[in-house]
C-alpha cells in the first residue's frame, strides 16, 4: 500500500512559524503541502515563502478561489512562482462559495461551473500551449507568452465537491482536493464519478490525483480534542457545497439539528449537533495508532494523496501539531 502523504498548513500566527513547520514536512518525508486561502494570507503568495524556505517538497494552493482573478493574470502569476520555486507548484482552483464571491468581491455567481470550466480551459492553454484564443460565454481572451515558456506540466487541481463537478475533473483535471468530504461520500460518489468523467474522456482514471483533507490530532483528552474541531468545521457547517457532501455521507440529520439550533440562536445546539457519530468517521483523534488509523480509512476509501490538516486542540488536550504529523508519518 501507498504511504505517499500531504499535509495542509495554513498560516495562523505568522508566515515564518509556517514556514518552519513545512521545512519539518519536508525532513520527515512528506510529498506535498497545501495551505488554503481564506479572509488572511494570499495563498499563492505563500506558495511563494514556501517554496523559498524548502528544496524538495511540493508546494499547493488548496485551494485558491479562481473568479478574483482574471485567468490570464492567474496563469502567468503560477508560472512565475512556479519558476521561482523550481518547478514545485500545484495549483489548486475552486469556484468558492456565493456568499465569499458576491460579498466580498461582488462577482455574480451566476452558473458557476459552466465558468469555472471556462476558466481553467484558458489557465491550461496559457500554461501548456505558451497562448490562448478564447471567445467564451464568460471570458474572451487572446494572449500570448513573448520569449517566456511556463511548466507545460504545472498540475491543476479542482475543488470539486458535487458530482457533476467531479465528473467534469475527471475529465479534465489533473486532481481534486477535497475538504468535508467523509469515507463514505468518498467511495460512494467521489470515486464512481471521477471514473466516469474520466473514462468518458479517454482518460485513465488513475491519471486523476485525489488529494483529501484528513482532519487528525495526537490528543489526551478526546472530549476537548472534539470540542476544538466542532468550533473550528462551524462555519463549514453553513456553507451550502459542504453541507450538500456532508449529507451526502448519510448526515442528513446533523444538518437539520444545526439548522433547527441555529434558527432558535442556539450556538451550542448547533455546534453538539456535529455528532460524535459524524466525528467518528470525519476525524482521527487519539494516539499514534487513532491517527493513522484514520489516515488508512481515507486511502481505503480510494484517496490517493492523505493531505492530514492538525485539528487545534487546547494546549492541555494533547501534544503538539509538529508531533501530529511526525506520529502520522511513523
Amino acid at each position: 500500500m501507498s504511504n505517499r502523504l500531504a499535509a495542509f498548513v495554513t498560516p495562523s500566527s505568522s508566515i515564518d512559524r509556517a514556514v518552519d513547520r513545512v521545512r519539518l514536512l519536508e525532513k520527515l518525508g512528506y510529498e506535498a503541502v497545501f495551505a488554503t486561502h481564506i479572509a488572511q494570507r494570499d495563498a499563492l503568495a505563500v506558495m511563494t515563502a514556501y517554496g523559498a524556505g524548502t528544496e524538495r517538497i511540493k508546494v499547493g494552493t488548496g485551494v485558491l478561489p479562481a473568479f478574483p482573478r482574471h485567468p490570464v493574470a492567474l496563469a502567468t502569476e503560477a508560472a512565475t512562482i512556479d519558476e521561482m520555486i523550481g518547478g514545485r507548484l500545484i495549483l489548486g482552483l475552486g469556484m468558492a462559495h456565493r456568499v465569499t464571491m458576491e460579498n466580498w468581491y461582488g462577482i455574480d455567481m451566476e452558473k458557476p461551473l459552466s465558468r469555472f470550466k471556462e476558466y481553467v480551459s484558458i489557465v491550461r492553454s496559457i500554461l501548456r500551449d505558451g497562448r490562448v484564443e478564447h471567445e467564451g460565454e464568460f471570458y474572451r481572451s487572446r494572449f500570448a507568452f513573448m520569449g517566456y515558456q511556463a511548466r507545460a506540466d504545472l498540475p491543476i487541481y479542482t475543488a470539486s465537491l458535487g458530482p457533476n463537478s467531479l465528473r467534469w475533473a475527471g475529465a479534465f483535471a489533473d486532481g481534486v482536493v477535497l475538504w468535508s468530504c467523509m469515507p463514505t461520500y468518498i467511495r460512494s460518489v467521489v470515486i464512481p464519478a471521477i471514473r466516469e468523467g474520466a473514462e468518458s474522456a479517454g482518460r485513465d482514471p488513475s491519471e486523476v490525483e485525489i488529494v483529501a483533507a484528513v482532519p487528525v490530532a495526537l490528543a489526551e483528552d478526546l472530549d476537548a480534542a472534539r470540542d476544538g474541531f466542532r468550533r473550528e468545521f462551524f462555519t463549514y457547517m453553513t456553507l451550502p457545497f459542504y453541507r450538500s457532501a456532508i449529507a451526502g455521507a448519510g448526515y442528513g440529520e446533523e444538518i437539520a439539528a444545526f439548522d433547527a439550533a441555529l434558527g432558535r440562536g442556539d450556538t451550542d445546539g448547533a455546534r453538539s449537533a456535529i455528532s460524535e457519530r459524524m466525528l467518528a468517521e470525519f476525524i482521527g483523534i487519539g494516539d499514534q495508532e487513532a491517527v493513522r488509523a484514520k489516515v488508512a480509512e481515507y486511502r481505503d476509501a480510494g484517496v490517493t494523496l492523505p493531505a492530514v490538516g492538525s485539528i487545534g486542540v487546547p494546549k492541555d488536550a494533547g501534544p503538539s501539531p509538529d508531533a501530529t504529523f511526525e506520529a502520522v508519518i511513523g
